[in-house]
């Protein structure tokens, strides 16, 4: 409670004097771009003293720099160890090489399951000797609940096919993205597809234009796929450069259809067979008798924790952010598995609700006021998140003070070195003496993170600006320009 006075103290102080005001470079950038001051939202500490201190407590949208409330929180509760998994079990026994039941393949939040690690867990299987399965094979995603939380979602934008809008289930393999390959010649465009998904073909309905190569995207449309039977074909719209060639990855399948297709495709080039089919497992009724005991095949297991949140955050990974988030909703550390499910609770159905519950018991925890904070998904990909200044400034503030600071400071991006920050501020001091979180969305520019000073003194920055002027780089501009002030100033 002292430390959140103290804060309090310190920004309001701030405010009513001359950390009130915004450094010149800024405010001129502000103005030429048509920013008002009421748009932003600007705290900068060294240590207890603050130095700029500007609608601290205004509740905005913080973008992408919420992942730090999921990273510190899932730091401090999971722990540096943590690990997601993934298992193959069943509780049939094995005759002559036949399983004689279903096989389960259960989910749980592994951030690192690809169709190689499939493959793995599949010769895992053949190397006990089984090579067909008599049963079906249940797809268990119960960890989750919801257990599909992209069902009846609308789309965040235009382009539900991009990487960065694919929502994570317990049991997200490939981070669920066709991988396609375009070469076209002066009068013809080949396609190829990966991974192979049994029963997928992919076609194009793209014509041959005369654009450069390299844009290429201007005339990309977004892609769909048509079913016939049990047979499934993605087609891709628009145009595309003659004597080009170019790959992306699209997001367009339902993903009970990717996995579906891309395990059974692995499973029998190792020469494995299926009597019956891949289907959800269905969660067990209210009443139902205890599930029959299972015994583990094969697993998977993610990297650690520091290792995903380095991805997560340099590379502003939407799609991890909400794997961790749920995690802190589904998961504790077992420090021989790397994670267990959480006992059930019937109080927060909702994993996202038990999540959120996690973030605002951390804060209370180490005395930053959750009010008006609103969380949606943990990744700032949302038009309903908020946040105040003072409140990821509180974030930074307790990260370094945090038995795994190092972990979490190597998780920000490095400015003009890597991530999102690796192409800007490359001639200004700040270069490799940031790292910042950044965050964008339509109308929403931000940073938070770290600064050193020009005589080698840790800032601590959060900047977000809300309004429609930030586009086309101006908001970015205002942002490089007050890390820069702060990598120059001598201020005591």
């Amino acid at each position: 409670m002292l430390r959140r006075l103290v804060l309090s103290a310190l920004l309001i102080a701030g405010a009513a004097g001359h950390a009130a005001e915004l450094p010149e470079p800024v405010a001129k950038l502000m103005q030429s771009s048509g920013i008002p001051p009421e748009a932003a939202g600007i705290i900068v500490m060294r240590g207890d003293t603050t130095l700029i201190s500007h609608n601290p407590t205004q509740s905005m949208q913080p973008a992408s720099t919420m992942k730090l409330f999921t990273a510190m929180t899932a730091l401090e509760q999971l722990g540096p160890v943590f690990r997601g998994r993934t298992e193959f079990r069943s509780g049939a026994d094995v005759v002559n090489g036949v399983l004689q039941g279903d096989l389960i393949l259960r989910g749980g939040a592994d951030a690192d399951l690809n169709e190689d690690a499939l493959s793995h867990m599949l010769q895992a299987l053949r190397n006990q000797g089984i090579r067909k399965i008599k049963g079906d094979i249940l797809i268990d995603r119960q960890l989750f609940q919801p257990s599909r939380p992209d069902a009846g979602q609308p789309p965040f934008d235009e382009y539900p096919w991009a990487y960065y809008n694919v929502i994570p289930n317990a049991a997200l393999i490939n981070t669920n993205l066709l991988k396609v390959e375009m070469r076209s010649t002066a009068d013809k465009l080949s396609l190829v597809m990966m991974p192979e998904l049994d029963k997928v073909s992919i076609r194009s309905e793209m014509k041959l234009n005369d654009a450069p190569c390299a844009a290429w995207e201007n005339g990309w449309r977004s892609p769909d796929y048509t079913r016939k039977g049990d047979r499934i074909e993605v087609i891709l719209h628009g145009s595309f450069p003659k004597d080009c060639i170019k790959s992306t990855s699209i997001n367009v399948l339902d993903s009970q259809d990717y996995l579906a297709r891309l395990l059974l495709a692995e499973w029998r080039k190792q020469g494995g067979s299926l009597s019956g089919e891949i289907r959800d497992a269905m969660p067990p009724a209210a009443d139902a008798a205890p599930a029959p005991t299972t015994r583990l095949l094969a697993e998977h297991v993610s990297r650690t924790l520091p290792e995903v949140l380095r991805d997560t955050n340099k590379q502003s990974d939407n799609t991890l952010a909400r794997t961790v988030f749920l995690s802190l909703g589904s998961l504790e550390t077992d420090p021989a598995l790397g994670s267990r499910p959480l006992p059930p609770d019937a109080n927060q159905a909702s994993t996202a609700m038990r999540a959120e519950t996690a973030i605002r018991a951390w804060l209370q925890q180490h005395s930053i006021d959750g009010n008006g904070l609103v969380i949606d998904n943990g990744s700032g990909l949302s038009r309903t998140e908020r946040a105040t200044p003072a409140q990821l400034a509180g974030v930074l503030q307790a990260g370094l003070k945090s038995l795994w600071m190092p972990e979490f400071m190597a998780s920000l991006p490095i400015a003009a070195t890597d991530g999102t920050m690796r192409r800007r501020l490359k001639d200004s001091p700040a270069a490799q003496r940031a790292r910042l979180k950044t965050g964008s969305l339509t109308g929403v520019i931000a940073i938070a993170g770290y600064v050193m000073d020009a005589n080698n003194r840790p800032c601590t920055v959060v900047a977000i600006l809300n309004d429609p002027h930030v586009a086309n780089g101006a908001g970015r501009a205002v942002l490089d320009a007050l890390v820069d002030w702060i990598a120059r100033t001598t201020q005591p």
